[in-house]
Order: C-alpha cells, then structure tokens, then sequence
C-alpha cells in the first residue's frame, strides 16, 4: 500500500510537471511493479514489453484509427456547415433558437467525429457568427457550443468509449448502444437549459429568421449523405450486422467517397488527413499502453482488493460508494483533463465496482457523462480553453459563467443515469440479450 500511494503521488507529480501523461503512467508503472517484485526490472520489463506488443497488435483496436479517419475526412468535406444549416431550419426561429441549432448540430457532428475538442472548434467557427448576427449574448452563445462539444465523447462512435472498453474488457458494441440514450438526454436537457435562460433574459437569445418548407427540404437534402452514413455505420453495429471495427472500415471508405463527390480532397489535403490520422492514432495508442503499464502496477499492489475490504469492514452501502466515486471524479475534473483524468482512475475503481455488483457497462456510461462535465468545469474546462483560442475577443470568464446553466444539466442527467441504470441499460439489452 504504501508503494502504490508513493506511485500515485509521484505520477501527480510528473504530470503536474507537464510530462505526457503517457510516459507519466508508463513510468510509474514499470518502476512500481519492478519495486513490488524486490526490484526485478526483468519481470517488469517483460510484461511492459507483452502489453506493448498485444496492444499494437490488438484487432479490436484498430476500430480507433478508422474512426478518426472517417471523422477527419468529414471535416475536410466541410458538412459542419450544413449541418448547422439543417438544425438551424427547423429551431431557428424560436427564442434560443440559434443556441438550441447549435446543440443539435454538435450533437450530429460528434456522431462523426467522435471528439469534443474537435467538435467545440468546428462548430464555434460554424454557429458564432449567426447568434452574433441575431444579437445573441456572448455568455449564451460561447457556452451553447462549449456545451454542445461535450456530447462527442459520449455519442457513439466515441473514442474513449472505446478506450474504456479496452481498459475493462467490456464489449464496445454494448457500449456503444449504451451511449445513445444518454447522448440525446444530454441534448435535450442542454436545450433546456438554454430555455431556461432565455426565460430569465429574453435579450440573451433572439428569434431568427423562419424558413419555409422548401427550404427546410433543402436543408436536410444537403446532409442526406452523412446522416445515410451514420444510419449505415451505427445501424449496422446496433443490429448485429458487423461488428464495430468492420462498422469503422466502411466508415471511413464511407467518408472517403462523400469527400471524393464534394470535391473536397487533393493530394495534399488527403496528405494531410493522414498524417492526422496517423498523429491522433499513435498518441491515443500511447496514452493507452502506458495506461496498461500502470494499471498492471496497480492491481500486483492490491490496491482494488484493499478498497473492496475497506468498504466492506465499514458496511458502506453501494450507492454512497458510488456516490464518493463521482464525488472524486468532479474534483478531479477541475484540475485534469478528461482523457488524463480517466486513464488514472479505471484501473483503481473499476475492480471495486464491479465487486459491488454493478454494471460496467452502466459504470462506463456514467464514467463519461462525469468526464464530460469536467471538460466544462472551471479551473481546466479543456472546452472552454479550445473555444477561447478560437473566439480570442471573448473572456474565459465569460464562457465560465454562461456555461453553468449546462453544468447544472449535466448533473441532473449524472443523477438519473446513477439511479435509473435502465436509461443506458435498456437499449443493449433490447437489442442482444439472449
């Protein structure tokens, strides 16, 4: 025990110290395992090297690469502006309207794109200058699209959806159907929460202009291609046709070919969608061996098995354990990055979760609503600061403040999912229960 907390403390230390997560984890991992087994560098050294081989050689992980390159060519293809176009066309007219069009068209760009940072900066340059236009406040209309950017870890396909599942050995197609529920009750409670503000101060999120019928059709011919893709993409995971890695290749052949019919790709800009592919894939895999590393560490130190007999000798109830968990998780998000801050804590609370009867599958769900809120949460907020650099004459303060009606929502969607496990239950089971 008292190795494990000198690991933890150093590895705080190190990425405090800006050193990448990844070599952080890998570190302490190696050097606590070789310190639990009387400094045997040897035995260290062959299960480090057994975790980087099998995880670069893993089939199940080569769902990740595809998925970033089915996003990256989407982006190229420049659908985010559509998008918001065929969202605008059917909200824009209502109070918030604009805001809510923002919500549901980040909503739509994460199916695709499976990250929030890169959803908060596409569509804060998409939606920003119409709320503007319309004479939106800048707290509403910042917020909405920091907000909004949250929904891409968690609508499916997500990538640290997958990353979990890796981590905890839980099928990714179960979590993917998992997400999908959450991710629209995250939606709609986002609009509510711009309802709500706009019922405080009906100034902060003028009406737009309507459009009729025509043009409505118009709108939603424009994005036939992406949503056809997505039908095809998820669809096919959630009815068993093939499984998510073969759902991630014709995705990206998918993707390809919409770029191809826009026009979109060149030589150098498909140069370029590769190499980001390449770049974004081989820091994820990174981040995911060293993670590995420490979590070998961390169960050879019995740290899970001492929190199930602490808990037990205590005769806490389930629901306060969990209670604490997410308690933790928050705090934690005010100080790490989302991706950082879940890669340490898995390989420590799973185990016990899973001791105390519950769902990983649930748990992972909860797991990323809870990180998606940290992306949001003041002093880090990783949305915020991606929507900061991009809307530079906008204040950090100002998105902090306008974005706490969403933060509220967040943890009223966090509550219901903790203690209505069926909102992500029920569709897995529905469509592969025996």
């Amino acid at each position: 025990m008292l190795i494990t907390l000198i690991g933890f403390t150093a590895l705080m230390v190190l990425i405090l110290l800006r050193m990448p997560v990844a070599f952080a984890m890998g570190i302490v991992g190696f050097i606590g395992y070789s310190a639990l087994g009387d400094w045997n560098f040897g035995g260290a050294l062959s299960i480090s090297a057994n975790r980087l081989i099998d995880t670069s050689q893993s089939y199940g992980l080569s769902v990740i690469p595809l998925f970033i390159l089915m996003g990256n060519f989407i982006t190229k293809a420049g659908l985010s502006q559509e998008l918001y176009r065929a969202c605008y066309a059917f909200l824009g007219h209502k109070r918030g309207g604009l805001a809510m069009a923002t919500i549901a068209a980040c909503g739509g760009f994460s199916a695709i794109s499976g990250s929030s940072l890169a959803t908060a900066a596409t569509m804060a340059k998409v939606a920003m200058p119409p709320m503007r236009k319309y004479g939106y406040s800048d707290g509403l209309a910042s917020a909405s699209i920091a907000a909004g950017g949250t929904l891409g870890i968690l609508i499916p396909p997500s990538v640290i959806l997958i990353i979990y599942g890796v981590m905890t050995e839980q099928s990714i197609r179960d979590l993917f159907a998992a997400g999908f529920i959450p991710g629209l009750l995250g939606i709609l409670f986002y609009m509510l929460a711009i309802r709500f503000v706009v019922w405080r101060n009906p100034k902060a999120g003028p009406c737009g202009d309507k459009m009729g019928k025509s043009e409505r059709w118009n709108a939603v011919r424009s994005v036939a291609s992406i949503l056809g893709l997505f039908i095809v993409v998820m669809g096919g995971i959630y009815g068993g046709i093939f499984t998510p890695t073969e759902a991630a290749g014709i995705g990206a052949g998918g993707a390809f070919v919409i770029a191809l019919y826009r026009r979109s790709l060149t030589f150098v800009i498909l140069r370029d969608i590769l190499i980001e592919t390449a770049r974004t894939t081989t820091m994820l895999f990174g981040v995911i061996i060293g993670a590995l590393i420490y979590s070998n560490f961390v169960n050879r130190a019995g740290l899970p098995a001492e929190l199930v007999n602490l808990i037990t000798s205590i005769g806490a109830e389930p629901i306060m354990v969990m209670l604490a968990i997410l308690g933790i998780y928050i705090l934690l998000g005010t100080v790490f990055e989302s991706l950082s801050m879940l890669l340490l804590t898995i390989p420590v609370f799973y185990p016990l979760v899973q001791a105390m009867g519950f769902d990983l599958v649930w748990f992972g769900i909860v797991v990323v609503v809870v990180t998606e809120i940290s992306l949001i949460t003041p002093p880090v907020g990783l949305n915020i600061f991606v929507l900061s650099s991009v809307i530079k004459d906008i204040k950090t303060s100002t998105i902090f403040k306008g974005v706490t009606p969403f933060w509220c929502a967040d943890i009223i969607r966090l509550l219901l999912l903790l203690f209505i496990p069926a909102l992500s239950l029920w569709l897995p089971q529905m469509l592969y229960s025996a």
